[in-house]
């Protein structure tokens, strides 16, 4: 892997060899534990802590092939740094159908992406049950570490050696079948909690009208506040964003089809449908219940406010036809809010024949950073191109989370136009539009950034920025640590893992070593 000073890939030919890209999707049936010992550069005394990553680790039973990664089993992480050394361990989260499958040596399960039982539309018809991946996020909470899959209850991991302890019901905040998000917020400082951190997250069950539940739980895992409400028609969200005021959900203008599902033919997801010439929906959700002629927000006293004045005070706007996976960060500004996302012009649909592997990225448009301002008054909507570069996995300072921020980071193409993997690392400010980026091309391909901040840092982008790269020269990953403040520079540490970890999704930071 190279820096971006030194690559001389031109803009025009492609800065990736696609069969180089796909050998990252192989999968990764082996389960590790071992210390890190070939490391270029030195791991920074001051980095303490776990990082925690999520993703699927299986692509195939026996060489029989899934039909999308996204339906691929989910696999753990860790790498635990302390005093300048660093641990990895890696399993795979032990679901019910994980482990039934695994017995059987085949598929007994059908994918929300289109994998289906061996058999046919007859072995499928009527077959309801999704498998359980628990491959989206894993996040440390309440004294748990919990595997994410927002379609399901989390797993709870045992955070030294990664055992599946079994699914968690978060002390009874969730009933038996009620789903928790994969995307998490983390309040810096909660009005509700004194101004300490406190975790927002939701849960959608969707149909012809839609109920969102949102909860908000303390870092002792105590559920501090929830409420659910409801919003007209069909909604599929994966990420949504918090202000110390509002959840911000966009609506994709998306609808689902169930019928092909039902009868066996394909997985749920292959029976979305985008519409490009229907609006994308934006619902802000109060937090608080404002009171009655004040600019304050709460609870008066402690009290709760019925559920029906939330649900009316709620803001329903429109913008263009977009498709938005994941938000960056969002802030309010006096009657407005700011939300920053990662959006693409439509939703590609999900293949269902031929191999994930062979795709055309050029056919495909690209996520772009993109700013939605919101006018809570006359209900309108600015969008601002923020940076027209394929870009996808944004990530603040944790404590700038729902406030004003100067500077993201994110995975990113090495080309600054067109559609491709991600190779390089961004980092944006968001006052002066400057960037500043470190290239993994042509071999290397990056995962999502996570940013931690270093130990009385007084400044935004102090700290360092970690991501699991996947070298395909070498067929491994390496773990590489970024200064936050001089990106473009040589990394200030590369951790060779003794094998590859599959592209991922999400991932999380705790400064505790178990």
């Amino acid at each position: 892997m190279i820096t971006q000073d030194t690559v001389s890939t031109p803009e025009s030919s492609p800065s990736y060899n696609l069969k180089a890209w796909s050998m990252g999707y192989e999968s990764q049936p082996n389960e590790y534990d071992y210390e890190i010992d070939d490391i270029e550069g030195e791991i920074p005394a001051q980095l303490h802590g776990t990082l925690f990553r999520n993703g699927p680790g299986l692509f195939d039973i026996n060489g029989k092939r899934i039909q999308h990664p996204f339906d691929g089993d989910g696999m753990i992480s860790a790498i635990a740094f302390d005093r300048g050394t660093a641990h990895f361990t890696n399993r795979f989260v032990r679901t019910e159908g994980f482990v039934a499958e695994q017995k059987a040596g085949k598929f007994l399960y059908r994918g929300v992406f289109g994998t289906q039982k061996p058999g046919g539309w007859l072995a499928n018809i009527f077959d309801l049950k999704n498998k359980e991946i628990a491959n989206t996020n894993v996040i440390y909470w309440g004294g748990k570490l919990l595997a994410l899959w927002e379609a399901s209850e989390p797993y709870r991991l045992n955070p030294k050696t990664l055992e599946t302890l079994g699914k968690d019901y978060l002390d009874g905040i969730l009933a038996k079948g009620e789903s928790f998000s994969a995307h998490p917020r983390f309040d810096p400082s909660c009005q509700r909690n004194g101004g300490n951190p406190c975790l927002v997250n939701f849960a959608i069950k969707p149909g012809i009208s839609t109920t969102i539940t949102i909860y908000e739980i303390n870092p002792d895992g105590k559920l501090l506040h929830s409420q659910k409400v409801t919003v007209p028609g069909f909604a599929f969200v994966h990420d949504f964003a918090i202000t110390p005021n509002y959840c911000i959900f966009f609506q994709n203008p998306v609808t689902l089809n169930p019928f092909p599902f039902l009868f066996g033919f394909k997985g749920a997801g292959e029976c979305l449908k985008f519409y490009p010439d229907k609006p994308s929906k934006i619902i802000v959700i109060p937090r608080y219940e404002q009171r009655m002629g004040s600019g304050e927000w709460g609870e008066g006293n402690g009290k709760k406010f019925p559920q029906s004045q939330i649900q009316e005070s709620m803001k329903f706007l429109e913008t263009k036809a977009g498709f938005i996976f994941h938000h960056g960060n969002a802030f309010e500004q006096g009657d407005e809010i700011c939300v920053d996302s990662i959006c693409y012009n439509s939703l590609s649909q999900v293949a269902t024949k031929g191999d994930f592997r062979e795709i055309d990225f050029d056919a495909i448009s690209p996520g772009q950073l993109w700013r939605f301002t919101l006018n809570l008054k006359d209900l309108t909507v600015k969008n601002q191109l923020l940076l027209e570069r394929c870009c996808e996995f944004p990530y603040v300072n944790p404590n700038r989370v729902g406030h004003s921020y100067r500077y993201l980071f994110i995975g990113a193409a090495h080309n600054p136009t067109g559609n491709a993997p991600l190779q390089a690392i961004l980092k944006l400010d968001m006052n002066s539009g400057a960037e500043q980026i470190w290239s993994g091309a042509p071999h290397g391909f990056v995962s999502e950034p996570i940013f931690v901040p270093r130990p009385n840092a007084t400044e935004e982008d102090d700290g360092w920025v970690l991501s699991l790269v996947y070298d395909s020269s070498h067929h491994r990953s390496d773990v590489v640590i970024l200064d936050g403040r001089n990106l473009d520079r040589e990394p200030v540490a590369r951790l060779h893992l003794k094998h590859h970890i599959p592209y991922g999704l999400h991932g999380s930071w705790t400064p505790q070593v178990f």
